[in-house]
Parts: C-alpha cells; sequence; structure tokens
C-alpha cells in the first residue's frame, strides 16, 4: 500500500505529499491523534514513498512521488527488513534509553541503498525520562538526510522541548463510512458472524441473526471512527467480554478484571454504553447509538434511570476511570462500581 490508501486522512496526506514534491522534508515530524486512525500505517508509507527507486519518479506528477509499492525499497520497508529503516515500539509500557541509543547508532550511519535514513518511533509518549533526554540530544542535532517519525496518541505527555522540536501533523479519527470502508479494504471476510454471536443470557437481539454487511456495519460503529482497532481486535467478542462482566458486577460476583489496562478497557466500553442509553432517553429510535443492535438489551437496562441519572452515572464512572492511572485496588474498584449500579439499574428485568 501507499499514501494514497491512506483513508480518511486527506489534509494529513496532502501536507505529506507536497513536503516530498517539493523536497522540503523536516528532520523530525510527530504524528498525533488517538489511536487506530492510521498514524502508523501512514509513517510506514511515508518511509516508503520517501525512499522509493521506482523509474515513475521521473514523471512530473505529485502521484509519482507516493510509493510505488512494488520496488525492491518498498517491499522491504514493508517487511522491516530495509537497512535504512528502522521501527521502534515500545515494551511493557516503555521506552528505554537503549532503544535512543540504537536510534544514534543507527542515523550515524550514511543511507545504504535509500536516500534517508528513516526512524519511526511508535507510542512514543511512552519514552522514560532517561530516554527523552537522551533523544533530546539527537533531536538538537539530527543528520543530514535523516528523518523521525514520533507517532503519538497522547502528545501531551511529550516534553514541551521534544514537541517544540517536531513538525506536527495532525489525524481525525474517521468518519463511519470511512471507517466502514477500511474495515471492509483490510479485513474482508475475517468476521465470522455464526462464530462471534455476542449474545449473552440478557441480550436478546443476538448478532449471529445479522447479515455479514450489517455485523461490519457495527463493528464500525464499534471503532468509534478508529478502524486500526477493529483491525487487531475483535470488537464484538470484546463487547460480549464487557457484558459479561457487567452482569457478573451487577449479580455481586467476584472481580474478574485480570490487569488495569482490563479496568481501562471495561470503563472504555461502559462510557459508551452509558452514552447510548442516554441517547435513548432523547431520541427513542437509536439510530445514533454505537451499539444499536443491542438497543432492547439497553433499553431494559436503563429502564428504572432518567437521564440526569444516567449523566450522573457517566460522570462518576469517567471520574473512576481516570483515578485508574493510581492503580486502584482491583477488587475495591470492581465492587464500589457494583454497588453504585445495583442500586440504579433494572438489571433483573433486562
Amino acid at each position: 500500500m501507499a499514501l494514497k490508501d491512506v483513508i480518511g486522512q486527506d489534509k494529513a496526506i496532502n501536507i505529506l505529499l507536497r513536503t516530498i514534491e517539493k523536497g522540503k522534508i523536516p528532520s523530525t515530524y510527530l504524528f498525533s491523534g488517538e489511536s487506530g486512525i492510521g498514524k502508523k500505517f501512514t509513517a510506514l508509507n511515508l518511509a516508503k514513498a520517501l525512499n522509493c527507486i521506482s523509474e515513475k519518479r521521473s514523471n512530473n506528477n505529485s502521484l509519482f512521488y507516493d510509493a510505488c509499492d512494488e520496488c525492491s525499497s518498498c517491499q522491504k520497508i514493508e517487511k522491516g527488513i530495509h537497512p535504512d529503516f528502522l521501527m521502534i515500539e515500545s515494551e511493557g509500557n516503555q521506552i528505554k534509553i537503549e532503544e535512543i541509543r540504537s536510534i544514534e547508532e543507527a542515523l550515524s550511519l550514511k543511507a545504504y541503498e535509500g536516500q534517508y535514513k528513516i526512524v519511526i518511533i511508535d507510542n512514543a509518549e511512552d519514552m522514560n525520562q532517561s530516554a527523552a533526554n537522551a533523544f533530546l540530544k539527537t533531536l538538537e542535532e539530527p543528520p543530514e538526510n535523516s528523518l523521525i517519525i514520533l507517532v503519538s496518541s497522547m502528545p501531551e505527555l511529550l516534553p514541551d522541548t521534544i514537541r517544540s522540536r517536531c513538525c506536527r501533523v495532525n489525524f481525525a479519527p474517521l468518519s463511519s463510512n470511512e471507517c466502514l470502508k477500511v474495515i471492509k479494504k483490510v479485513m474482508g471476510n475475517k468476521y465470522n458472524v455464526s462464530k462471534i454471536s455476542s449474545k449473552t443470557s440478557k441480550v436478546k437481539n443476538a448478532d449471529n441473526k445479522l447479515s455479514e454487511i450489517d455485523m461490519l456495519e457495527i463493528i464500525s460503529r464499534l471503532a468509534m471512527g478508529k478502524p486500526g482497532y477493529a483491525v487487531t481486535v475483535n470488537l464484538v467478542e470484546e463487547r460480549k467480554w464487557f457484558i459479561d462482566l457487567l452482569e457478573d458486577m451487577l449479580n455481586a460476583e467476584k472481580d474478574g478484571w485480570s490487569s488495569r489496562e482490563e479496568m481501562e478497557r471495561w470503563f472504555e466500553i461502559f462510557l459508551v454504553l452509558l452514552r447510548d442509553m442516554a441517547l435513548l432517553k432523547v431520541k427513542k429510535d437509536g439510530n445514533w447509538m454505537i451499539n444499536i443492535d443491542l438497543k432492547d438489551y439497553i433499553e431494559k437496562l436503563s429502564r428504572t434511570m432518567n437521564l440526569k441519572v444516567i449523566i450522573e452515572i457517566y460522570q462518576q464512572m469517567s471520574r473512576l476511570k481516570g483515578y485508574l492511572r493510581y492503580n486502584l485496588n482491583k477488587s475495591l474498584t470492581w465492587n464500589y462500581t457494583g454497588l453504585l449500579l445495583r442500586t440504579r439499574m433494572d438489571f433483573d428485568n433486562a
């Protein structure tokens, strides 16, 4: 694939293609935006475009400043084996100084095959303090014909001294139609409707009664403008996991979270469910719901709550999710959340 294949990020792609055409490539880019909207995919294809060796480059057409996706250089970068390309990814939610030193070492060498030495740092906000300090020295004296691309969903966590030295390109969540295009293009028929029903004992409108096209549309809604997440995670099965835990919580059973990451994701899905509850109180048709296929279930779950109560619960859950960064006790958080919800939700009749 190439830059032209990036869906829903026309503004960002046009900026990048114009800089290639003019030959004014900055030493460092910061690709910022939510996770799963194409930042890393764009960074990879920018690397391919800059080092593409296709003969088409001789044509005076902006499209030919893009990657051909066929030459040996494009293929090597795609596979991660190009000698002038390096991908850095965090391990254990942390990028350490050792990774930054590997960047310094890679950039200290002249380009072997391509025109540029290119490094992509995914989840750049995960740099620890030592790594960030070391990286700043690299930014202050960037080697000639080199490019570093920082990819971050939380650029505010990067030090100001790093952000100020980057050319920032913002990426936006995709529309529902654009999200659906990406999912269809990348995933095809990966989702087998007969095998991934999100039906639980409490959900009456089971997904396995939906057509494959309907299922992909539901997945695009669940992705909420972030198709990359839908590509890497089975969102329907994840929702089933969420509902199972919600039922356990409302039945005052033992906590079912295995990690803080699971806790955070559970609260994220719950906030979306509360959003849908609020929408149903305002517009009964449910057309604007994310979980539109679970309309009956959500309607019954919120039967005893008015809009004010739903908003209050949303605010409480949102604050609680924010506190998770302080390593709240898993069992205490489960019990507190369950107690709060059991006094508000009509679970027995759902």
